[in-house]
């Protein structure tokens, strides 16, 4: 039986270094250990060129250590159109367009549940429910949109 995939946004394997939330760090490394070896962990080369970004050389490295060997997605037309959508019709407000970027490229790929601790644009019921409408109002399946602990 092959596992379900799942997409980390860079919250993820960023929560899992980050100090400055000790809890939310905790609750990340208990979803490493222990939820995500029953899915299959996907990421973007969006998420690779936010990692790439992080001016901590050594927190880039353990980030980039860490989803190594994860299957990378590459954001492509359609993803992008998908996005622009998004942006168009107010899912996403055009200076969050990166979020927008993850979903779709999620989305086209068809990966079941997207994963972040992103609570001001992301993980929220207003975002998953207009996510999930404009899907289904294309022809794209639903995404099930959760923080680590959820899953």
């Amino acid at each position: 039986m092959e596992k379900v995939e799942v997409y980390l946004d860079t919250t993820v394997p960023s929560a899992y270094y980050d100090d400055r939330a000790p809890d939310r760090k905790r609750l990340t490394r208990v979803f490493w250990a222990e939820r995500l070896p029953n899915f299959k962990p996907v990421i973007s080369n969006i998420v690779l060129s936010e990692i790439s970004d992080t001016p901590d050389e050594k927190k880039r490295r353990k980030m980039e250590e860490l989803v190594e060997g994860f299957e990378v997605l590459v954001f492509n037309e359609e993803a992008d159109e998908l996005a622009g959508e998004y942006v168009e019709k107010g899912v996403f407000p055009e200076k969050y367009a990166s979020d927008a970027n993850h979903i779709a490229i999620a989305v086209v790929k068809g990966v079941e549940y997207f994963v972040s601790w992103n609570f001001k644009h992301i993980v929220k019921v207003s975002t998953r429910r207009a996510v999930n409408l404009f899907n289904t109002l294309m022809g794209y399946e639903i995404i099930e949109i959760v923080a680590p602990p959820e899953l």
